[in-house]
């Protein structure tokens, strides 16, 4: 038999053959290609439906802690006061916005280190790969996807709700003290009223046994007031929260610029107005946390033009500004760091480790939050580097732990 000419062989197949042979190879790559896209999805959507699932039960029991603790704050302070029970209702309820920004971002971390380490305990890790399927790069997408859309709900939350919250507890907590002065005034305590401070005996129904206030006058000199018996009645003009009536006072104002020089006035009986300025801890009438992003960046440029502003109390608002982003996206940090520790740890009990690990971290990135806050109000510390820190050690940590996953 002779050998066959397969060049002239093709040549002798029609045209019309050659191209329904290269359309049907065609529809099976194309076929092959959207089944394995389908799958992916599948996999995408059960991955994600996962991460849901245990986010939002780590998301209720954060959500507990903080509001359980935030109800025995409450009712710490106000105990034994005779406040409403509907102001101490309301009270809880504008502080809710505060209790849910601070939820978010530790349910994410701590809510992925659970789901992922149950797949991983479960073999579902080993399945993906087994399977063809690239776990670390499937996984990831979902991962960060769903980290992304959580710091978006928790910024939301951090710029608008909790502003709203804080103004809506701050006038509800003056028309408590308006109601009951005895909210802050308390036994045998020093309180401080921004640039004022008074020191009160024992406080009951009566009225408080004695009185030391402390304060300046209109040229700035440190006038002491010193008064036995005293009584406090609630206030209903604008802006005053209280009426401090003195028995016997003796006011005595000593010169700033001779120590040897005073006055000593002495009464009957005297009425000190307490103005609900008192109780705001900011010198420009509104605290940072009760402004959004835009007002703070309004209020930051404002007062970097102005050249008597304190740096310290620009830094307030300068630390302000970058808590509420850094937080908020914090969640997105600890979406990418739980990946790597639940499949480095979570190999055995990976549901229990990804708990305690979660808890772990938590607390420690709580507890470096607020040593940068504090350590930057208290100094010039740049604001975004104090707030944007514990941020970069979680993502210095994820790249490390992920670098290890991928070597094993």
């Amino acid at each position: 038999m002779g050998k066959v000419d397969l060049v002239q062989l093709a040549g002798k197949i029609p045209l019309w053959i050659i191209s329904i042979f290269n359309f049907i190879k065609k529809k099976i790559i194309h076929f092959r290609f959207i089944k394995r896209k389908r799958k992916e999805f599948f996999l995408i959507r059960y991955i994600i439906k996962e991460l849901l699932i245990y986010f939002l039960v780590m998301f209720l029991f954060y959500f507990l802690i903080f509001f359980v603790n935030q109800i025995l704050v409450l009712m710490l302070k106000l105990l034994g006061k005779n406040l409403p029970f509907w102001d101490v209702v309301l009270l809880i309820y504008y502080s809710l916005p505060s209790i849910l920004s601070q939820t978010a971002p530790f349910a994410t971390l701590t809510g992925f280190l659970m789901c992922l380490g149950r797949m991983n305990t479960d073999n579902e890790i080993l399945i993906l790969r087994a399977s063809g399927q690239n776990p670390r790069l499937i996984i990831l997408v979902p991962v960060l996807a769903l980290g992304l859309l959580i710091s978006g709900f928790s910024f939301f939350i951090n710029d608008y709700l909790f502003p709203a919250g804080m103004i809506k507890y701050r006038e509800q907590y003056l028309i408590s003290i308006s109601r009951n002065p005895f909210v802050e005034i308390e036994s045998n305590s020093v309180k401080k009223l921004r640039e004022n401070t008074i020191v009160t005996g024992e406080v009951s129904k009566n009225g408080i046994s004695d009185v030391v206030f402390f304060d300046k006058d209109e040229n700035y000199n440190t006038r002491i007031i010193v008064a036995g018996n005293s009584s406090i009645d609630s206030a209903e003009e604008t802006g005053v929260s209280m009426h401090l009536n003195m028995n016997d006072p003796v006011v005595a104002v000593l010169d700033n610029q001779n120590s040897k020089k005073f006055e000593l006035i002495k009464a009957k009986k005297m009425t000190l107005n307490i103005f609900e300025s008192a109780f705001i801890d900011s010198g420009y009438g509104i605290d940072p946390g009760e402004m959004t992003t835009y007002d703070l960046r309004q209020q930051i440029k404002k007062m970097k033009a102005d050249e008597n502003t304190v740096p310290q109390d620009l830094n307030r608002y300068i630390l302000e500004y970058n808590r509420k982003y850094s937080f908020s996206f914090g969640a997105l940090f600890f979406a990418f760091l739980a990946l790597p520790l639940a499949l480095i740890f979570g190999k055995q009990n990976g549901v229990f480790a990804g708990f305690i690990i979660g808890v772990v971290i938590s607390v420690l990135y709580w507890s470096l939050i607020w040593i940068f806050i504090i350590f930057g109000s208290r100094t010039e510390m740049n604001g975004f580097i104090a707030m944007w820190i514990p941020n970069f050690v979680v993502g210095i940590a994820g790249f490390a732990f992920y670098s290890i996953m991928m070597r094993q």
